[in-house]
């Protein structure tokens, strides 16, 4: 069992720095990466980080680690991810706290992503012991007569994890939790600017007795994380991120199956009967929760022009009153974006929109690294803050006369990941459900909604596979088919 180093905290409540974990160890190699207060924008801690000569090494301790982990009985894995559960449970607030400092999430939200990872290793810990097979006739025709296949699922082997920066708990524990419960060894490599939640659960998964090497999980600078993609030894490769990073990595992965979760411009439909004040709280949750970084965030809002000025009305007015500032403060609800440079992109993205014809409802003001809460009507089309993904606390507004035509305005995008539709026509949710071109509809509430166990990911721009755990878990392991032919009879 591998221990920790641990260090005297500062004044964020923070260590002074934090090890990387190697083959299952801490080991403080250095304090090369800085983490920032993305608030204050000081120094909050220092981070050890890898190079390339440590994946390599990762990666033959993630090899050698496979043949003991795919053999471990289910009782075993599902062992490890119920001491997960209970120390997240017992080391919440300072995951939380953590999440608030490094990413500039307000408390709540941190809270709340803190939560849903410990849903996320519960599932994995529940699905860890329903790895099913099948028993298959073959004898579909007289040359199969006798024969017969039972087929089963195992592990595929180490896998290669690139979780973002915007949910750094749980969506490393996306990746992490359904590995450990097929038994596959993996390389983790957190966002370089959000890790501490990730080696949080490094030093948690080192207090286990999972094989030497089953685990690494290692900061590193992108110029050096080539191996994540390209090294053969990996037999799968799932990345959350960017689409222009996604894609690429795909066409440098090789043989290895790949996974990519890669954002959108979730679109959000409000029929002429929803429920309008239920529908316009949700809508500016989903669209500013921890300020639009979240590629589900809404970004498309679309109105029937019957309840268009009474909708207008209600999103100004709620949206004006959303305060800003420290991410530790119990009142916050929009933190600071990653960087000030994404704020500035949000003030280029708007002032073009405007520049093009549209119009500032609510927002549109810049102040340092955060930017207030905006929603601009009649964005042309071709504008960045319609076709794009904003990754930030920007929405816009435009009203339809036509149910058909708002569901066409909400596919007229390259990205498909989900979108929300209020509507009580359940024909019309159906309808939504069977012709939109996305990985999800969610009806009577906003895209951003995601429960952990269900299947979520996009087509088109969006993605490829799926996550929720079980179906990562399919991701994780192949079919292997065994034919039995029954001759004669066993003598009586």
């Amino acid at each position: 069992m591998a221990t920790a180093t641990t260090t005297k905290e500062n004044a964020t409540g923070l260590r002074a720095s934090y090890p990387y974990y190697l083959a299952g160890e801490a080991v403080a190699a250095n304090t090369d990466l800085e983490v920032t207060n993305k608030y204050t924008g000081d120094v909050a801690t220092r981070v050890a980080l890898a190079d390339a000569a440590t994946i390599d090494t990762a990666i033959t301790a993630a090899v050698e680690a496979f043949d003991e982990l795919r053999r471990w009985p289910a009782f075993r894995r599902k062992a490890v991810l119920q001491h997960v559960v209970r120390r997240m449970e017992e080391r919440a607030e300072e995951m939380a706290v953590a999440l608030a400092i490094e990413a500039g999430k307000p408390l709540r939200d941190a809270r709340g992503e803190v939560t849903r990872g410990i849903d996320t290793f519960t599932i994995a810990m529940e699905e860890s012991t329903r790895l099913y097979g099948e028993v298959q006739p073959l004898d579909i025709s007289p040359r199969a007569e006798g024969y017969q296949a039972i087929w089963k699922r195992v592990p595929i082997g180490p896998c290669s994890f690139i979780s973002p920066f915007n949910f750094p708990i749980n969506l490393a524990a996306h990746k992490i939790a359904p590995a450990i419960a097929v038994g596959c060894s993996f390389v983790l490599k957190p966002a370089s600017r959000t890790p501490i939640g990730a080696l949080i659960m490094g030093e948690i998964l080192a207090e286990t007795d999972l094989p030497r090497g089953a685990f690494s999980i290692l900061p590193c600078r992108r110029d050096g994380a080539d191996l994540f993609t390209t090294d053969d030894r990996f037999k799968l490769l799932s990345f959350t991120g960017s689409p222009d990073v996604g894609w690429d990595l795909k066409t440098r992965a090789g043989k290895k199956k790949v996974v990519l979760e890669l954002g959108g411009n979730a679109a959000c439909v409000v029929d002429e009967d929803a429920d309008l004040d239920f529908a316009t709280d949700r809508i500016i949750h989903g669209a500013f929760y921890q300020s639009g970084q979240s590629c589900i965030g809404v970004q498309r809002i679309i109105v029937h022009r019957d309840v268009y000025p009474e909708v207008r009305e209600m999103l100004r007015t709620k949206v004006s009153r959303l305060k800003k500032g420290d991410p530790l403060d119990e009142q916050t609800f929009l933190g600071p974006l990653i960087t000030e440079g994404d704020a500035q992109r949000m003030e280029a993205w708007v002032n073009e929109a405007v520049e093009g014809g549209a119009s500032v409802l609510v927002g549109g003001r810049r102040d340092g690294v955060f930017y207030d809460a905006t929603i601009v009507e009649n964005a042309p089309k071709d504008a960045s803050i319609t076709c794009e993904e904003a990754f930030g606390p920007i929405a816009t507004l435009q009203p339809f006369d036509d149910f058909e035509e708002a569901m066409r305005i909400v596919d007229d995008s390259a990205f498909g990941l989900q979108a929300g539709v209020f509507t009580r026509d359940i024909n019309r949710a159906f309808f939504a459900f069977e012709e939109l071109e996305v990985g999800g509809v969610v009806i009577n509430d906003v895209p951003s909604m995601r429960v952990d166990s269900m299947p979520y990911g996009g087509v088109k721009d969006s993605g490829l596979g799926r996550e929720g755990i079980r179906f990562a878990m399919e991701d994780m392991t192949e079919i292997r088919l065994m034919v039995l032919n029954r001759i004669g009879r066993a003598s009586m």
